[in-house]
């Protein structure tokens, strides 16, 4: 259920030798790499019963050999995960446990949504709960269990292809998922081509904004990747046969009265409000905490 051994050891080659164990354990406020500290906060959930896995650039380095390489490596500043609604109440009094300072007014207005901060290494920690709602709603809250540490190569990807004004910082973590996971029909190792395309079949807005950064990203594939190389033959095949899929798979009524409408009618959200009351009271709480230490 929780995928095999060797991506376990890939994922966390700590845990193999028991350092990782004890993270939650030993260090009781939040560590400096963001790799060792997204380990820590995934045991210490696990040790009181708290579903959380990880999302985003993170998620997709500790999964990725290819993010690791040179044209494919990043900053990774944030750490994102995805909890249960139905554990919010555990989870607010989890993090301050784990020395994170709460975003108490953003918690308390949204609903699907935490944030807390790290105000030592100026960390941001984003949890969605059940979902992630962003430029698109994707439903995580029964895809949980597939892997102890993220979600799914299926759900990571999704969760970059649903950004609208895609970066090339989701570019690279596309095309590290896509070097490393064939396209296939299952969960597990691979990325389940079917159950993207039938998302697609019943939403024409993620149907839109899938196939406009699959094609995105094939325009930009000679920018990061040799042409003449195995990775580009590798990420041009999966992306033609991921098109495929989404492109035949049969359309549900509500997608066609959708696309009857066409981009008349804008299909996505850009999350922007949040930003700027997170990152100033960030800064501020920062700032304070400074003026004490001296």
């Amino acid at each position: 259920m929780w995928g095999s051994l060797g991506c376990l050891i890939y994922l966390a080659p700590n845990f193999v030798n028991g350092s990782s164990a004890a993270l939650s354990k030993t260090a009781s406020s939040p560590l400096e790499d963001g790799e060792q500290e997204a380990l820590r906060l995934v045991n210490g959930a696990q040790e009181k019963g708290l579903v959380l896995r990880l999302v985003g650039g993170i998620a997709i380095k500790m999964r990725c050999k290819s993010a690791k390489h040179r044209e494919l490596t990043r900053h990774y500043a944030d750490i994102d995960m995805v909890g249960l609604a139905k554990q919010r109440k555990q989870l607010k009094s989890f993090f301050p446990e784990m020395g994170y300072v709460a975003r108490g007014k953003f918690n308390v207005m949204q609903g699907e949504r935490l944030i807390f901060n790290d105000l030592v290494h100026s960390r941001r920690i984003d949890i969605f709960l059940d979902f992630l709602n962003m430029c698109h709603k994707l439903d995580f809250k029964d895809r949980l269990g597939f892997n102890p540490y993220t979600l799914t190569p299926t759900d990571l990807l999704m969760s970059k292809l649903q950004v609208v004004e895609a970066t090339e910082r989701e570019i690279k973590d596309i095309l590290a998922l896509l070097i490393d996971f064939p396209i296939e029909d299952k969960d597990g190792e691979s990325i389940n081509g079917k159950y993207i395309a039938e998302l697609c079949a019943n939403d024409w807005g993620i149907f839109k904004t899938f196939t406009i950064n699959l094609d995105k990203i094939r325009t930009l594939l000679p920018s990061y990747l040799q042409k003449d190389g195995k990775d580009f033959a590798t990420v041009s095949a999966r992306l033609q046969e991921l098109e495929q899929l989404i492109a035949t798979s049969p359309k549900s009524t509500k997608w066609k009265l959708r696309a009857a409408v066409g981009e008349k009618k804008r299909w996505y959200e850009l999350p922007e409000a949040d930003k700027s009351i997170v990152h100033s009271t960030l800064v501020l709480e920062t700032d304070k905490l400074k003026a004490k230490q001296d």
